[in-house]
């Protein structure tokens, strides 16, 4: 077996780089606001995929979320968009079910899990399910190069794209039949912005 000899430079550079590679981002923690003062999102299920994922923070890595102790597998289309979590954030748990990140929904080109974007949001749907209500903010890209529409408010979303908000509306009530989901509304970016806010720890 040939052996290999490091130049004196080579071996600080090659343990900063196993480092970093050993370094995995607390996405939980990371801060929900940027330097350039707009929301964060953390990507947990890609844009397409029919493989729901979540964040194991004891892990710290994205797993398939569990249905009956099995990855769940949509029987359904794919997600319209890239789901996922504020961080920073974490809503009240509810009749016993762990406290979680606020959940978000980034329209756009599919994100590999893990993803970090700065985010603009346009409004929050509002959704029932078991009588506890879910608060999903629903946004955009915050850089105008990954957008793939580009509403600049719920006004502007709900005149401009009808048919995606209807398209989101149908596709969270069908999405999972054994969980009877009911619209309880919309709210707007201003709402969303409170929204989010509010569950900042």
């Amino acid at each position: 077996m040939r052996s290999v000899t490091l130049k004196k430079w080579q071996l600080p550079l090659l343990l900063l780089t196993l480092f970093c590679l050993s370094c995995k981002p607390d996405y939980p923690n990371l801060p929900a606001i940027s330097e350039t003062k707009h929301w964060q999102a953390v990507v947990e299920t890609s844009s397409g995929s029919t493989l729901p994922q979540v964040y194991d923070a004891k892990e710290k890595k994205f797993v398939p979320q569990l249905e009956a102790g099995q990855p769940r597998k949509l029987e359904f289309l794919p997600y319209p968009g890239n789901e996922g979590f504020i961080p920073s954030t974490l809503v009240d748990s509810v009749e016993g079910r762990s406290a979680a990140p606020l959940p978000v929904l980034v329209l756009g080109n599919q994100k590999e899990p893990g993803t970090v974007l700065e985010i603009v949001p346009v409004g929050v749907m509002i959704l029932e399910s078991d009588g506890e209500l879910r608060h999903l903010v629903v946004s955009v890209p915050a850089k105008p190069n990954e957008q793939t529409i580009t509403p600049n408010s719920y006004s502007d979303f709900s005149a401009r794209y009808p048919a995606v908000k209807k398209i989101l509306e149908q596709w969270y009530l069908n999405v999972n039949p054994r969980q009877p989901t009911r619209l309880m509304g919309w709210r707007n970016e201003a709402f969303a912005d409170q929204l989010i806010q509010k569950h900042v720890k």
